[in-house]
């Protein structure tokens, strides 16, 4: 009889063991913050890298006038080394990404990396003046400005097509 009541406590032991370490994780579980909103990124001056760009790239450069004040431009770069690359990043009202990207680089593999892999579709769309293409299935869906000499530009990003489509009603080239 002796032995079963050491198993009894041990097994009791076990338990109030368990017991006690799910108390802690549930106790550390609601110390740490849990937020699963993206976070605020900070808005950026891109004027000066605007004017830089359009001094030194060979391309009327593009930049988006007249967007609603809850578009926020979040990164801005031009790379006269690399094919006077120019970038502009904004995040949507909706919080998603859209990018603005121009190049002289050979034009399928600048769409294939501005674009992170997407492919052109059938579906072409006028937007003001212009003639864009609709590029899918990559990270980003884009639209591809058609019909332009000597630079490729791009808008792409998570956002949908309508907030790509706003952006590139927007973009002024000079």
């Amino acid at each position: 009889m002796a032995g079963t009541n050491g198993k009894q406590k041990t097994v009791r032991d076990m338990i109030l063991s368990l017991a006690l370490i799910g108390l802690a994780a549930g106790f550390i579980y609601l110390l740490v913050p849990h937020d699963d909103h993206a976070p605020d990124l900070p808005r950026v001056d891109y004027r000066v890298e605007l004017l830089t760009a359009r001094r030194a790239a060979t391309y009327p450069v593009a930049a988006p006038e007249g967007l609603p004040g809850d578009w926020k431009a979040t990164s801005v770069r031009f790379q006269g080394q690399d094919g006077d690359r120019w970038h502009l990043g904004y995040q949507t009202p909706d919080g998603q990404y859209v990018q603005i990207e121009q190049s002289t680089q050979k034009p399928s593999d600048f769409i294939t990396d501005a674009s992170q892999g997407a492919r052109a579709t059938k579906t072409a769309q006028r937007i003001g003046d212009r003639t864009w293409t609709h590029y899918t299935g990559g990270r980003y869906d884009a639209l591809v400005l058609d019909g332009t000499r000597g630079s490729t530009t791009v808008v792409a990003g998570t956002a949908s097509f309508a907030r790509l489509t706003e952006m590139a009603a927007a973009l002024k080239m000079s």
